[in-house]
């Protein structure tokens, strides 16, 4: 089993040296954490956007650099699909990225990490691990 840490979880995991997260982190080899490129592209945003762009990006790439980066795909356009159709015809709704996210998380059998477990929850069939709640 993997785990995918969203956004949420890596931007705590870098503000925070004694988080949860980073715990969670330390109790799992690099193999069984992956990331994706949504992620990875909303942590380059906004390392663009504060502080000094060049090192903040750089933070995110070494940070992320012993985890496999997964993509989305054409069978995570088919997990895509099938959540965005049940999600409207249920009446809800999930962000456009965190819909992306969930896709290749079910694609890849992943179990996502993240503190936005009541958006994610509503995805049939996703594994969801809140690595900062009180155990």
């Amino acid at each position: 089993m993997a785990w995918l840490l969203d956004t949420n979880a890596w931007i705590h995991y870098l503000k925070k040296t004694g988080s949860r997260i980073r715990a969670g982190l330390e109790r799992h080899t690099p193999d069984e954490i992956v990331v994706c490129a949504v992620v990875k592209a909303e942590l380059l945003h906004g390392a663009q956007k504060y502080g000094v762009p060049g090192r903040r990006t750089a933070i995110v790439h070494e940070t992320l650099a012993p985890y496999r980066s997964l993509p989305f795909d054409d069978a995570a356009a088919g997990h895509y699909a099938r959540i965005r159709h049940e999600l409207e015809e249920s009446g809800g709704r999930i962000g456009p990225h965190d819909l992306l996210i969930a896709a290749i998380c079910l694609a890849h059998d992943c179990t996502l990490v993240t503190s936005n477990v009541f958006e994610f929850q509503r995805v049939r069939g996703l594994g969801v691990e809140d690595w900062n709640a009180k155990r």
